[in-house]
């Protein structure tokens, strides 16, 4: 009879062994798909306010994917990432450009807006009264082209026809505003953009449609060119216009220093004092030897400037001269103006002393 019991419970704790196995490896099958969905769902960002943003380039392999990420604080796990982009191949098909990440983003999240490459624009800010150098600079670093690059659009003869204009004014239409492109937009597709942002802006501006003396655009962008580089207090542009304006319809020359200076730009490489023998340049930039105006723009001149061309202030000045504070006094006749810049002379001497 004892053994009949013996062998009739060895069954029963056999079963109850297995029945704790399956249990056991149920339990560790509930933890390892919780851990596993966690590190495909679960949040894998640094607690922080806003968006992050990460650029990566053409060529990064896995690890420098994750170097980025981690560099411009996004990742808070290097490892889960790793291994989600590993297993699952994705980290394979991350496209290059500049993306932007808000807290609380998972691996599932960061990775499929890379391999997806759903990029968010940058923001490219062009600066008023520069030189190309200086424009083709700040596109190269907020774009990601060399630029050279930038630079070999901006003289490029066949792009400027296309666009309708010449490589002497193209630089002019680079209109000082605040653009949001692609990161690594081909230069050219950004020049196309700027010029095309440049002439919807235009036809909106009172007195486009009939500009003084009847200036064409490139005109128009040439006189207020000058007119960015004379002053930088906007009030006061639309009384310099007007003085250009007034030379012009008399046929005087413009006799403009600034024109002096981009010459000097284009023979020396950069900006300096002017002397008396300056103004005999021969350059068909000096507007002390040629009337009318000069071949083209000498800078990229601001929304203020262009503004204060189609609009001048109507008056009988002809001449004007830098005030110590940088504003400018304005005179009618040469004989109001030798005072004035008499005047201005003595006062540099009293502050130089």
């Amino acid at each position: 009879m004892e053994a009949d019991r013996r062998e009739r419970s060895a069954p029963g704790r056999r079963g109850r062994r297995l029945l704790t196995a399956a249990a056991v490896v149920a339990v560790l099958g509930v933890i390892l798909g919780a851990a596993g969905g966690w590190v495909v769902w679960g949040p894998n960002t640094p607690s922080y306010e806003g968006e992050r943003s990460v650029k990566i380039g053409p060529e990064a392999g896995l690890p420098a994917v994750i170097d980025s990420l981690d560099a411009a604080g996004i990742l808070r796990s290097r490892t889960t990432f790793r291994w989600m982009a590993t297993l699952t191949g994705w980290g394979a098909q991350v496209k290059p450009g500049h993306y932007r990440f808000a807290a609380g983003a998972s691996n599932y999240d960061v990775l499929d807006v890379l391999r997806r490459g759903l990029q968010a624009p940058v923001r490219l800010t062009i600066p008023p009264g520069s030189r190309p150098e200086v424009v083709a600079a700040v596109m190269a670093r907020e774009i990601g082209w060399p630029r050279e690059a930038f630079l070999d659009v901006l003289s490029d003869s066949s792009l400027a026809a296309e666009l309708g204009t010449d490589v002497r004014h193209l630089f002019g239409y680079m209109l000082p505003e605040t653009y949001f492109l692609y990161w690594r937009t081909p230069p050219a597709n950004v020049i196309r953009k700027i010029k095309e942002e440049f002439e919807a802006y235009y036809r909106r501006l009172p007195g486009s449609q009939d500009p003084p003396l009847g200036l064409r655009p490139e005109q128009v962008l040439t006189l207020a060119s000058i007119v960015e580089w004379e002053s930088s207090y906007d009030p006061e542009r639309p009384t310099i216009a007007g003085v250009y304006l007034n030379r012009l319809r008399r046929g005087w020359p413009l006799q403009a220093d600034p024109t002096i200076q981009y010459a000097l730009l284009q023979i020396e490489g950069q900006k300096r004092r002017l002397y008396f023998r300056d103004y005999d340049l021969d350059h068909p930039y000096n507007t002390y030897q040629f009337r009318g105006l000069p071949p083209g723009p000498i800078t990229n001149p601001s929304p203020s400037s262009i503004r204060a061309v189609l609009q001048p202030e109507e008056h009988d000045y002809f001449y004007f001269v830098a005030n110590a504070d940088g504003r400018h006094t304005f005179s009618r006749t040469l004989a109001e103006h030798n005072r004035a810049a008499q005047a201005y002379y003595r006062a540099l001497r009293e502050r130089n002393r």
